[in-house]
Formats: C-alpha cells, structure tokens, sequence
C-alpha cells in the first residue's frame, strides 16, 4: 500500500477546518476537487474516513469521521506536525539562526589566519555551531571529497578535478636558520633540511624552491609540525623554509634569522579556499566564504 501524501493533506485540511469549504479555500483548490479527493482517497485504502448519511455530507455540517478517518487523522497529524518541524528548522537555517559548518584548514592557516575571520563570523551568527578540522593539505582534500567538510582552505596546490579552487590570501615564506649560521648557497646542500611531511602544502614549496636554486640537500628530517622545525632551527639542528608568519616571533627575539640570498627571489606562496564541484553551496556557506573575502 503506498499512502497519497496530497489526497491526506486534503482529508487533514477538511477535518482541521471542520468544512469542505473552508479546506477548500486554504488548499486554493475547488470544493468539488476536495470531494474528489476524499473519494479518490477512500478508494485507494479500501476505507471509509468520513461517516455520510444519505444524502452525502451536507453543507457547514460537523465533520464525522469513522474509527478508519480518526486512526488516518491521528497518523495525517504526526505527519503534517513533522513537516512543520522540518520547514521551521530549514527557514532557521535559511535565517542563520542555526546550523552546522564543518571548515577544513591546513595548519598554518588555522593557527595564524583563520582567528579573526572565524571571531567576525560567530560574532555576527552566535547560533551556528562551527566545527573546525585541522590537517596537512592532503587530509583536507581528502576530506572534502567525503563530505566530512564543507570546504577547506589550504596552504598547498590541490590538483584533482573535483575540487573548485580559487586563491584566498598570498603568503611569505623565508628560509631561516640560527642567529650564528653564515650560509652560501653552495653550503646549502650540505645542511640538514628540517622539512614537512608529504601531503603539506610547505613540503611541496620546499621542494620547489630547492629544485629552483639546485640545492640538493644531503640530509632531510621530516617533522610534521611547522613550530617544531623552527624551534629546532634556533636550537642549530639545519635549514628550514617556512611561512613568515610563523617565525616572524623568533625573529624578533633574535632565536633564528632570514637567510637573504641575491640567487632567491622573494618566497611567496598562495593559500586557496576550496570546494568541491559538485556540492552546492549553501546560503550558511555563503555567509563564511563572504566574511573570509572581506
């Protein structure tokens, strides 16, 4: 047995309103089509909902209905209750009233770029739970195409046809060492490179930029943590390339320095907001990738 959704919105409309006349007028549809529709409905249950005497139902009389119509009226009423439930949290949501946004991030940008962006949001939309994952850039691609996130912004370049990119802020890098290294370009080969694991976006621009100054390091450690490569690099451990924004800190407090190389052009690297292709993009969404572009 299938149940007609719009014969019993009918049949709950007239027993709501106690008249065929009044359901037909809130449905916008004719009062012969409301008597249809009961008719229509009885036939396809094999049921009587509504108790007639001989001459049909008669104009602006109680609406009587029989055990069936009271059992049908009861289910129409958790139904059509459920609906309204589901409609009010879907224009809260619509609203921003509330909801749920799962945002992706690559370290660096979650330790240093998102904090402003996210404060501005969650000061404007108090009631939408946001829910932040954090991971090298791989983690997060692979994260999006599950749909454990909405969309991610990441440090490194993501090539996968399913994922819609677009550059989101430009970031410096610098290679740094300790205050005491006086380095060549023709030493560099022979220091130890302390270096992200694969799958971060800092690996892969590492690695470019040694390939671009043919700097073939003999040495590599790979640590999974951007803090520690520069807390080691001001403990005389090696070399390191890392975001600026990182290190500016150390710095300051002269624990490391910026190597300045006439051969290197200035590092730069783009950090990208991304989505995927397919996934429609919410008016919640909206809403945060608006507040990260201001």
């Amino acid at each position: 047995m299938k149940l007609n959704l719009h014969l019993v919105r009918i049949f709950y409309q007239i027993v709501e309103s106690q008249s065929f006349t009044k359901a037909a007028e809130k449905l916008f549809i004719s009062q012969s089509a409301v008597s249809k529709a009961i008719r229509e409905l009885e036939t396809q249950l094999g049921l009587s909902l509504i108790e007639r005497n001989m001459a049909g139902v008669k104009k602006n009389r109680t609406i009587k209905l029989t055990e069936d119509g009271r059992i049908l009226f009861e289910h129409a009423r958790a139904i059509f209750s459920l609906e309204k439930v589901a409609i009010d949290d879907l224009q809260a949501r619509i609203g921003l009233k509330q909801g749920k946004l799962r945002v992706g991030a690559s370290t660096t940008v979650a330790s240093y770029w998102l904090a402003n962006y996210v404060t501005a949001f969650h000061q404007k939309y108090p009631n939408i739970e946001l829910n932040i994952k954090v991971g090298n850039t791989e983690m997060m691609r692979q994260a999006l195409i599950n749909c454990d996130i909405d969309l991610a912004i990441v440090e490194g370049e993501v090539d996968d046809q399913r994922i819609h990119r677009e550059v989101w802020q430009q970031e410096e890098l610098s290679i740094i060492t300790s205050p005491d290294m006086n380095l060549s370009l023709k030493e560099l080969s022979n220091q130890l490179w302390l270096v992200r694991e694969q799958g971060s976006g800092t690996y892969k621009v590492t690695e470019n930029m040694l390939q671009t100054l043919n700097v073939k390091p003999k040495q590599r450690l790979i640590m999974a943590s951007n803090e520690g490569i520069a807390r080691m690099v001001a403990c005389g451990a090696g070399v390191a390339i890392l975001p600026a924004c990182i290190v500016e800190d150390l710095i300051t407090l002269k624990k490391v320095k910026v190597l300045q190389l006439p051969q290197a052009k200035k590092l730069i690297r783009a950090l990208y907001l991304i989505t995927l292709q397919e996934r429609p993009i919410s008016t919640l969404l909206q809403r945060f990738i608006e507040e990260l572009k201001r």
